[in-house]
């Protein structure tokens, strides 16, 4: 009788050709096993996923710590270039002196959003990820311990011996086997209720002549690590829903002037979608004075400004007044929203009047300050009262000092002899195309310069209550002094300006409960050790071997020593009770 491949040698394999059987027909093995011969010829076959599987592959994958922690760095990556470029949100000035200093990188970088990061969709995109990543890492995490917190601590090892913390001490009892298993029993039960005291979970787990005692703690390690992303998702939310309650405007206000808390009279504003034209609550600000302390000549940092302050007279929405000052740092509280100081400068009055003496404009000019010297850059525009549009370019210096190349820079501050310097453009302001045009910019390309470099005319240079003839004999333009009458120096013949950030956020509260509740739980998930300790007692007739073991559940330095503690613990623990229950003959 012949024999099927699977008797006699069932789990040997034979190439198809060797003893006139091919291995596909082995019936231990499928037909795409690697022995096959078939199998090799066709290579291997690997499972398609199709949509759903790959669906299903790359949540998992976005919902891994790893990509979570990867994005997270991605996110604090991405607000580098917030902190490194001025925002138009907060500094739209910082951005103009940006395109005006490098007109050639800022249509790159504005492409980027560089100057509207927190705002770009890639910046966006990152925050929408992590905050998906977070939640789909949470909700299983948030079973797997809410199932574990109704565990029983698991069974006591056979071989506790195994464990690299590992004791075992031996004590005698009294002759009798029975004796020896009621003092095994007992010694348990001391180290139940001691593993009671020092918080752990417990269970027994007693079985024939062995006794034991199962122990775990340190679940608020998981509870810490879980508040800890929750509270981070907490943040997410707060800051993705209440940026769109939040607004953040610009304001710059002249000494002597006002600023009424509307939509209207903001310089520039960025708020959330949800923020309606009459959500501003309105107040009024006015500028009284503006304090500046410059160092003393001589002094380390001479010349360099030290504290600013902005005295205003506050309007509330009651009618009510009340003095207060903003300085850096130190915000002011009105209406629901903070008041910041975010820069300052000079604003020289210039009067300008046509050939026929008619006044065409009279008024404060904010400069921006371009050094630390405050040597300053202003424009005036002209659009109406003279024969063509008219554009001044003009430079102030608080401390004039002349360069060998003939031109002039600030070397101080503060008002010493402060000089103003104009160029004059004809042509047009190009402010009647409908296109938004910066106040603090002239664009040149279709106007005409009179005076200045590049021309047969000198700049115009005045100082406080000068009065000098435009060119081509369109007028004259006056640099009037602030100065109180009978002044006889010119620290207060120039006006200065302020530039205010208002800021309405009602989520900065929530925030900052998340962030709180982030770090108590970082603080839980790094200093709560997560271990399990077992204590066995093994009773014979004259002496029962007990043994201790501890396991950590993820780094714990301390375990070798929290086994060592247990163990001298129990053993005073031990002696305690046989001294208050002496053993009375044999």
């Amino acid at each position: 009788m012949s024999s099927s491949p699977s008797e006699g040698t069932p789990n040997r394999r034979t190439k198809g050709g060797q003893d006139g059987s091919s291995s596909v027909s082995d019936p231990l093995r499928p037909a795409d096993h690697i022995d096959s011969a078939d199998a090799a010829d066709d290579g291997i076959t690997q499972p398609k996923l199709g949509f759903v599987g790959w669906l299903r592959w790359g949540w998992r994958q976005l919902t891994s710590m790893r990509v979570a922690l990867i994005l997270l760095l991605f996110l604090a990556i991405g607000a580098v270039p917030g902190s490194v470029f001025p925002q138009r949100s907060a500094d739209p000035n910082g951005v103009l002196k940006y395109k005006t200093d490098n007109p050639d990188l800022f249509p790159i970088l504005d492409k980027l959003s560089m100057f509207d990061v927190y705002s770009s969709p890639w910046f966006s995109a990152v925050y929408i990820l992590l905050f998906i990543s977070l939640i789909g890492c949470i909700i299983p995490r948030i079973k797997h311990h809410a199932k574990a917190l109704r565990a029983l601590p698991p069974r006591t090892p056979a071989r506790l011996a195994r464990l690299e913390d590992h004791r075992s001490v031996s004590r005698g009892t009294s002759a009798g086997s029975a004796t020896a298993d009621a003092d095994a029993a007992a010694s348990i039960d001391v180290a139940e209720k001691q593993l009671k005291a020092l918080g752990y979970r417990v269970a027994r787990y007693d079985r024939g002549r062995v006794w034991s005692v199962s122990a775990e703690r340190g679940y608020w390690r998981e509870t810490g690590n879980l508040i800890f992303h929750i509270a981070l998702v907490g943040v997410l939310i707060t800051v993705g829903v209440g940026g769109g309650f939040a607004y953040t405007g610009q304001r710059v206000v002249v000494e002597g002037k006002s600023y009424v808390n509307a939509l209207i009279d903001y310089n520039s504003i960025n708020r959330g979608r949800f923020v309606p034209d009459d959500a501003f609550v309105p107040y009024a600000l006015t500028l009284d004075s503006f304090d500046v302390t410059y160092e003393a000549l001589g002094a380390p940092g001479a010349g360099q400004a030290g504290n600013f302050k902005a005295n205003l007279t506050v309007r509330e929405p009651d009618g009510s007044k009340r003095k207060a000052a903003v300085e850096v740092n130190h915000p002011l509280s009105v209406g629901g929203d903070n008041v910041y100081l975010l820069g300052n400068g000079y604003a020289p009055s210039i009067t300008v009047r046509n050939a026929q003496g008619v006044e065409v404009f009279s008024g404060p000019v904010e400069f921006l300050p371009q050094d630390n010297n405050m040597t300053s850059l202003g424009v005036l525009k002209l659009p109406d009262g003279m024969p063509e549009q008219l554009g001044l370019v003009g430079f102030l210096y608080p401390t004039p000092a002349k360069l060998k190349s003939g031109a002039f820079t600030s070397i101080r501050g503060d008002l010493n002899f402060p000089l103003l310097t104009l160029d004059v453009y004809q042509g047009d302001l190009g402010i009647d195309g409908g296109n938004p045009v910066s106040v603090y910019q002239l664009d040149t390309n279709d106007m005409t310069k009179l005076n200045g470099r590049g021309t047969d005319v000198k700049s115009i240079q005045l100082q406080p209550g000068e009065t000098a003839d435009l060119p081509d004999g369109l007028g004259t333009v006056t640099f009037e002094n602030e100065s109180p009458a009978g002044a006889k120096d010119f620290s207060k013949s120039v006006k200065r300006y302020v530039s205010l950030q208002i800021h309405h956020d009602d989520s900065v509260v929530w925030v900052l409960v998340f962030a709180l509740l982030a770090l108590a739980g970082l603080g839980l998930a790094l200093f709560v050790p997560r271990r399990r300790m077992w204590v066995k007692a093994t009773a014979s007739d004259d002496s029962i071997h007990l043994e201790y073991a501890g396991l950590a559940r993820g780094e714990d330095p301390t375990l070798a020593a929290a086994v060592d503690d247990l163990v001298r613990g129990h053993e005073r623990l031990l002696d305690a009770a046989a001294s208050r229950h002496p053993v009375k003959g044999a």
